[in-house]
């Protein structure tokens, strides 16, 4: 959640703090702010709303000055407003930009004020900079007062202090929020994501959870959580720097549905031999890891659990293991069992998730025998803490609503569940040899489902004026089904949910009217002929479906039954080909209903708050 970008250096780095921000909008957009030292004295500005307002503001009053920070937000305390828009002042010296959420923040605010200070906003983030400013005035550097102050916070933190007294060095403190470090020619960079400062540089250095640091021109000097001085070097990014683009398309949410194929072949390059996975790259200890263990545990949020719950189809069937999924936000509040021999999976497109990572955190001290991260951020914090990591190469997502995200997450988990049933031999090597074939069919699979668009762009038009819809399915579709509802509700702002399909008699059959759209997943599988009934129950009482089915499903269109055929070689791979024209029907009726796809409301990129 947020977007932060800091820099310092001999050129005017204005416009390089808003084009930064421009590029980490999809981690927050209800304001914007940015602060400069210029001639002596901090100059701010700060507008609700998208960057595109904070920049026309910057061309209508312009400020200059080569060191500065700035903000994108995504609310949690306080209403989007200028007067809660980051940068926050204390006393016109201190200056701060944070991500995270101060627990602690009411009792300090209370102390704060009985000490004179004036609070002008409704934030947690204030707090801080009063803090700082109230610790600067008894210390010798910014650094030392950032750390006094940091002593007395409950909560998450990533931050970014500037000194009007101190106009050559920023200070910056992590507690579980992440930063990067970015290195130019004779110039420092700061952002809460690397994709903000990939115009400027390719240089980067990730801090790690309780470290601060002090940041100048040509040199960052970084302590532990301890106070000892940290030596790491700044390492190449191959992150692609067009990754900011939309190209040909209007929006990052198409841009990237159509990417999946190739986002997908770099999944797998280099993963697959001619009848089987690599285990290795999932990790050098996991040859020796997978024949071991003996049940899983998989951990995600939001889209990356629809991806674990199909997972756990895959794992059960073929390696004959139980696998137990789970919501990271419950799991780290209560109390669990772990089975001996069991592997801890996180699973996080950003690898930042707050949740997740506090889970794995928690996972490490309950006795799991390993841990393995399925992520798509090289350097993220889970991808550092956790044992093994495997990098799913899907590319920068922008767009708020995950699309190749997903598929590169399920085909990174089919090609796990396949490794694991090769190591432990409990799929034939045919078998093996006939998944790792159909794995590699996967993308030109999604390129017939896109070339679907045109049937679902015009099939969209009748959910428009519906304000409810239902997703059905059955098996390891019944998780797709959820992975669809979640994509038309974040996007078009239609209310979605979804069932498995022989659960409607247990009550959501009550909701089955001519003004609720069903759609139904349909591949066809051992449980097509279940799923016909159940299609019927809906039919029999007025219900309008529309049926993404496999042709070999032997589903007619009807009277209430509209067919779109989607073709799936291989159970296996099924989901991952049917999430697409689910992700294209989302998309079109959000486009018809005139909503902001990209970056739909209350949403953020990110979730690094609980």
């Amino acid at each position: 959640m947020c977007g932060i970008v800091g820099a310092v250096a001999q050129r005017d780095i204005a416009e390089i703090l808003i084009e930064g921000l421009r590029r980490l909008e999809y981690r927050g957009y209800d304001s914007a702010g940015l602060a400069v030292i210029s001639e002596g004295q901090i100059a701010r500005l700060r507008r609700v709303g998208k960057v595109a307002e904070l920049q026309k503001a910057m061309e209508e009053a312009p400020i200059d000055g080569n060191i500065g920070i700035a903000h994108t937000r995504w609310a949690t305390h306080g209403e989007p407003n200028e007067n809660n828009a980051h940068p926050h002042f204390s006393n016109d010296r201190i200056a701060i930009v944070h991500n995270g959420i101060i627990e602690n923040y009411e009792v300090l605010r209370e102390e704060l004020k009985s000490q004179g200070y004036a609070f002008s906003s409704d934030t947690d983030t204030e707090v801080m900079a009063h803090l700082i400013e109230r610790e600067r005035k008894t210390t010798e550097s910014l650094l030392e007062a950032v750390l006094k102050a940091t002593q007395l916070l409950e909560g998450a933190y990533g931050t970014v202090v500037m000194d009007q007294q101190n106009p050559e060095q920023l200070v910056v403190a992590r507690s579980g929020s992440p930063l990067v470090l970015g290195k130019g020619i004779g110039e420092m960079f700061i952002a809460s994501d690397q994709l903000a400062l990939l115009p400027v540089t390719r240089q980067f250095m990730f801090l790690e959870e309780g470290e601060v640091a002090e940041v100048s021109r040509r040199e960052v000097r970084i302590l532990d959580a301890n106070g000892a001085l940290v030596e790491r070097d700044f390492e190449e990014s191959s992150v692609q720097h067009d990754a900011g683009d939309k190209g040909q398309f209007r929006h990052f949410m198409m841009k990237e549905i159509f990417e999946q194929p190739t986002s997908i072949s770099n999944t797998l390059e280099g993963r697959l031999t001619n009848d089987s996975v690599v285990v290795e790259s999932f990790g050098n200890k996991a040859p020796e890891l997978l024949t071991k263990v003996k049940s899983v545990q998989i951990i995600a949020c939001g889209t990356s659990y629809h991806a674990a719950m199909v997972a756990k189809y895959w794992i059960e069937a073929m390696v004959q293991i139980p696998c137990q999924v789970e919501i990271a936000s419950e799991y780290r509040y209560r109390k669990s069992v772990v089975v001996p021999d069991s592997l801890f999976i996180s699973i996080s497109q950003s690898g930042e998730t707050a949740d997740t990572l506090a889970a794995l955190r928690l996972a490490k001290e309950q006795g799991f025998m390993a841990s393995l991260t399925i992520c798509n951020v090289p350097g993220s914090s889970l991808v550092r803490e956790s044992d093994m990591a495997f990098m799913t190469r899907a590319g920068a997502e922008i767009g708020v609503a995950s699309t190749k995200a997903f598929t590169t997450q399920l085909t990174g988990l089919l090609m796990l569940a396949t490794a694991m049933a090769q190591s432990k031999q409990t799929l034939p090597a045919e078998e093996i040899a006939s998944i790792v074939d159909q794995l590699r069919q996967i993308p030109s699979e999604i390129n017939e489902a896109l070339a679907m668009d045109k049937t679902i762009e015009d099939i969209s038009e009748e959910f428009t004026e519906k304000e409810h819809t239902l997703f059905l399915g059955r098996g390891e579709q019944y998780p797709i089904a959820m992975e669809g509802a979640l994509k038309l509700k974040e996007i078009s702002y239609i209310h979605a949910e979804a069932y498995a399909a022989g659960e409607l008699k247990h009550g959501p059959l009550a909701l089955i009217d001519q003004d609720m759209p069903i759609v139904v997943v349909a591949p066809n599988n051992d449980l097509v002929e279940k799923l016909k009934s159940n299609m019927e129950e809906v039919r029999a009482r007025g219900g309008q479906l529309y049926v993404f089915a496999d042709k070999e499903s032997e589903i007619n269109e009807n009277d209430g039954i509209k067919i779109i055929h989607c073709s799936a070689k291989s159970h296996y791979t099924a989901p991952i080909i049917f999430t697409v024209p689910l992700q294209l029907l989302s998309y079109h009726v959000a486009v018809i209903r005139g909503t902001d796809v990209d970056q739909p409301r209350n949403l953020a990129k990110s979730v690094t708050v609980e």
